[in-house]
């Protein structure tokens, strides 16, 4: 036992320095909280929320997770990569809107809000300035081929504005975003859906769902990291 017990020891610490490691940016902040759902909860928390959930999902497929902006106090997005340097990965966590034109009045509340009723579904984007498009590109589709296999939807809306990358998987290029090109690792970020659409916001809300979606997420990025150790 005195001779097998230190290998394992060596083993295991071997397998965990060995894990591909996962910054998980949690988009917006307390200075900035992105847009507002439909029943007037800001993005931030919505962000906040499924980014924890994610973490642990993460850490439950024996990935390293480094935890970026998960207290809203980085109000730089040139900040965000800097925390996450020396990570393998960058997934920055988002929920989407709606320009001001498709927007219609409600009262939610006693509050007066605003909805859409013509965008939902998910969406992930990369940048092909990025200094490993490829990768990238690979981490973003296997998210996306995960998001579908378990029955989410990527919303076609983006086509108006972006070029697809791998639009069937729900992948868009977005080359001007900060966090994807000023960064030394590859980058994507998710959008989980669309909190102004009504019924999509009760969806994003639903812990069952969640999960689901964490676990989709969780799975397309251990898949791509993995094969790339593998190489």
């Amino acid at each position: 036992m005195k001779t097998i017990l230190p290998l394992v020891v060596l083993a295991l610490s071997t397998t965990v320095a060995a894990a591909p490691l996962v910054a998980v940016d949690v988009g917006h902040g307390i200075q900035d909280s992105g847009a507002i759902s439909a029943r007037g909860r800001t993005e931030f928390a919505f962000n906040r929320d499924f980014a924890g959930l994610l973490a642990t999902t993460l850490r439950q497929r024996e990935l390293g997770v480094r935890e970026v902006n998960f207290d809203g106090r980085i109000g730089s997005l040139h900040a965000r990569p800097q925390a996450a340097e020396g990570s393998d990965f960058f997934i920055s966590i988002h929920h989407d809107s709606i320009g001001e034109a498709w927007l219609l009045d409600w009262e939610w509340e006693g509050k007066p809000q605003r909805y859409t009723e013509v965008k939902r579904g998910y969406g992930i984007f990369v940048s092909a300035q990025n200094p490993d498009p490829a990768t990238s590109l690979r981490c973003a589709s296997a998210i996306g081929a995960m998001m579908r296999r378990a029955g989410f939807e990527p919303s076609t809306w983006h086509a108006r504005k972006h070029q697809p990358a791998d639009a069937e998987n729900g992948v868009w290029y977005y080359d001007n975003l900060v966090v994807l090109y000023r960064t030394g690792l590859p980058a994507v970020l998710f959008e989980a859906g669309v909190i102004k659409h009504r019924d999509e916001e009760l969806e994003l809300l639903d812990p069952v769902r969640q999960a689901r979606m964490a676990d989709a997420v969780a799975t397309g990025i251990a898949a791509c990291l993995y094969v790339k150790a593998a190489d």
